[in-house]
């Protein structure tokens, strides 16, 4: 898993606005090669990602440095170009766009055998953020991504812009402006795919940067789902991002309680805790949180 709460979007061709991703607190930056940079711009963008990746593993601090490159699919050999431009520079990990299922994952993590091969990089460093839902075919192979652990995979994402063009929708809004239930669905399958194949389930951006209060109801009502992460495409959308994803104190001392009842209840399969009967599921839920929050506090 990454561990990360936050996934910042940057475009990669656009040096001030990854100087302020830098400080902007997020875990994570995307550092994008595909939607958000022009064709005729994606040389010269991948060229000024390698300085950025070779800078930030010089200066070793701040957030995790991921790439989103182009689709596996496009015919281009785009992906290719962009893996052979960036992982000199040995990214944290690749965001992998319109992934058609387990089997793109895999092919992808083909490629980065190679290119950490042969940029003496340690096989396996290179970890893989999958799209899983931008086509109607990709959410249809949903359920591919439980078969064997992919080593590799370390988080998956889902979105409803890509999905709502290749199904030709006006819209992926209903007349209320709430998610239609078809994408609402689509989200669903991928917090219950991503957490079926033992990694990250992220949640999509909110796609108002100046509406604060509502990304902060959207994340906190994710994390409350059971997400462990949301993407953001603005600075000042990390903050609100990390607290909806920080157990509070309060919540980590319910857990520390559930926990010590458990340990003393010598072996019991349920305890009583202020007038609720809890078994083995809330210990486990309470064990899951407070290994996040202490794998949080070492960092």
């Amino acid at each position: 898993m990454s561990g990360a709460r936050s996934y910042l979007f940057v475009p990669a061709d656009a040096p001030r606005k990854i100087a302020r991703g830098l400080t902007s607190g997020a875990d994570a930056l995307i550092l994008d090669l595909e939607d958000s940079v022009a064709a005729d711009r994606k040389p010269m963008a991948r060229a000024a990602l390698r300085d950025v990746l070779d800078g930030h593993a010089a200066d070793g601090d701040g957030p995790r440095l991921w790439v989103r490159i182009n689709p596996l699919t496009d015919g281009h050999g785009s992906a290719l170009a962009d893996l052979a431009a960036v992982m000199p520079g040995r990214p944290a990990g690749i965001m992998l766009p319109k992934a058609a299922g387990r089997d793109d994952v895999i092919r992808l993590g083909h490629h980065l055998d190679a290119f950490e091969a042969a940029f003496g990089i340690d096989h396996g460093a290179t970890r893989i953020l999958s799209v899983a839902t931008e086509t109607p075919a990709a959410v249809l192979t949903l359920g591919s991504y439980a078969g064997p652990a992919i080593p590799r995979l370390a988080a998956m994402t889902w979105g409803a812009e890509d999905l709502s063009a290749a199904l030709g929708a006006v819209s992926n809004r209903d007349a209320g402006g709430g998610l239609d239930p078809l994408y609402l669905t689509v989200r669903h399958l991928c917090l219950l795919a991503a957490t079926a194949a033992g990694v990250d389930p992220v949640d999509t951006l909110w796609a108002d940067y100046k509406d604060g209060a509502g990304l902060a109801v959207s994340a906190r009502a994710a994390a409350h789902a059971g997400f462990r992460a949301k993407i953001a495409i603005h600075p000042d959308q990390v903050g609100p991002i990390n607290a909806a994803f920080t157990p509070d104190a309060a919540t980590i001392a319910t857990a520390e309680r559930i926990v010590a009842a458990f340990a003393s209840a010598d072996g019991a399969g349920t305890v009583g805790l202020d007038g609720r009967m809890l078994d083995r599921p809330h210990l486990a839920q309470a064990q899951a949180l407070l290994a996040r929050a202490a794998a949080r506090s070492a960092e």
